[in-house]
């Protein structure tokens, strides 16, 4: 097996995915500021890619809204606007329902197992305010109820919208009072996921969406958020 000579390189796995992957946490993260122009030259470069999968990569992060490309100009990040949020927030919400729904007809116990341990270290995070690590811990506990889904259609929707909604959660200003929320909302998942109750999982899933973009809602209102803009 070929061996990372750089941090940054890319290796192995499907090269097109990785890439993707890559670029929209980069984006997610805000290492790619809004509106600024995608530097295509310095990101081959850093990932060791020619520019051909590079664009093919863009193209794809175009489609989910995270890109914007303009024919002989270039591409350039996306400015994400309370409008965008709008139309995204409620149809992610639909689909977190419908993958909750579907997990409890699907999922092992030892995919439970798993799940269970996320929880409780994201608990542990949460109790060390170690907020990045704790939001980390908490994105993938919703991978594992959308691969314990096992539909390969609501992934790929799923995947289309999840950037721009994790992109407004790392601009949010989360309160005490709504992390202990989210954290009490993560109790009853992990609850209704061990009844394998699919109507209890759709509807905490559900709500936790709807009180996240209130949370980003209410930061827009009282601050301003730079790359959160009124459209």
């Amino acid at each position: 097996m070929t061996e990372l000579m750089e941090p940054a390189m890319i290796v192995r796995r499907s090269l097109h995915d990785e890439l993707i992957d890559r670029l929209r946490e980069m984006i997610v993260t805000g290492d790619l500021e809004p509106g600024t122009k995608v530097p295509e030259q310095n990101l081959a470069a850093k990932f060791g890619v020619s520019r051909t999968p590079l664009r093919e990569a863009l193209k794809v992060l175009a489609s989910e809204g995270l890109i914007t490309l303009t024919p002989n100009k270039g591409a350039t990040i996306s400015q994400l606007t309370l409008e965008d949020l709008e139309e995204a927030f409620p149809v992610m919400g639909a689909l977190e329902a419908l993958s909750g729904e579907l997990a409890c007809e699907r999922i092992s116990d030892a995919a439970i197992g798993v799940i269970r341990q996320l929880h409780d270290q994201m608990i542990r995070h949460y109790q060390a305010k170690e907020m990045p690590e704790y939001f980390r811990c908490n994105q993938e506990i919703h991978n594992q109820i959308l691969a314990a889904a096992d539909n390969a259609t609501l992934t790929s929707m799923y995947r289309s919208l999840s950037g721009r909604v994790r992109r407004a959660r790392y601009v949010a200003n989360i309160s005490k009072k709504r992390w202990e929320q989210a954290v009490s909302e993560h109790e009853e998942i992990i609850a209704a996921l061990v009844a394998r109750n699919g109507a209890a999982l759709s509807e905490v899933l559900k709500r936790h969406l709807v009180n996240k973009f209130e949370t980003v809602k209410e930061t827009i209102r009282s601050a301003g958020v730079g790359n959160l803009q009124e459209a």
